[in-house]
């Protein structure tokens, strides 16, 4: 091999190299690339954020869920996810057990409804 041909080819992967090595940081930087562990974290985010839109839902479809807000807003914040718990509400429909974390996200949302 000539040696111009062996300069080509190691600035040829030269520039491969780099242009690979930019293309990953502006892609994780700007372009909205994430690892499988943040996509993972990331839509569990939502999954519970959605579980506890239905748990409040089931909480306000109550019949008597005004008292039972009232009830809420009595106890102790420490308590108040044992309260979702014992009623159901954070069992989504279809499901024996509760999903880790809905209760407390339940909470979360019935203290906004109480503020307002």
């Amino acid at each position: 091999m000539k040696p111009e041909m062996e300069m080509k080819i190691k600035f040829g992967f030269g520039g491969l190299v780099c242009g690979a090595i930019v293309a990953m940081i502006i892609g994780f930087a700007w372009g909205g690339w994430v690892t499988a562990g943040t996509n993972q974290k990331i839509s569990g985010e939502a999954v519970l954020a959605s579980q506890a839109a239905i748990c409040v839902a089931q909480y306000v479809k109550e019949p008597n869920s005004q008292e039972k807000l009232k009830e809420f807003e009595a106890i102790d914040s420490y308590k108040r996810y044992e309260f979702i718990e014992k009623g159901g509400w954070d069992k989504m429909p279809g499901q024996k057990d509760a999903s880790s974390g809905v209760a407390g996200a339940c909470v979360a949302g019935l203290e906004t409804l109480i503020k307002k």
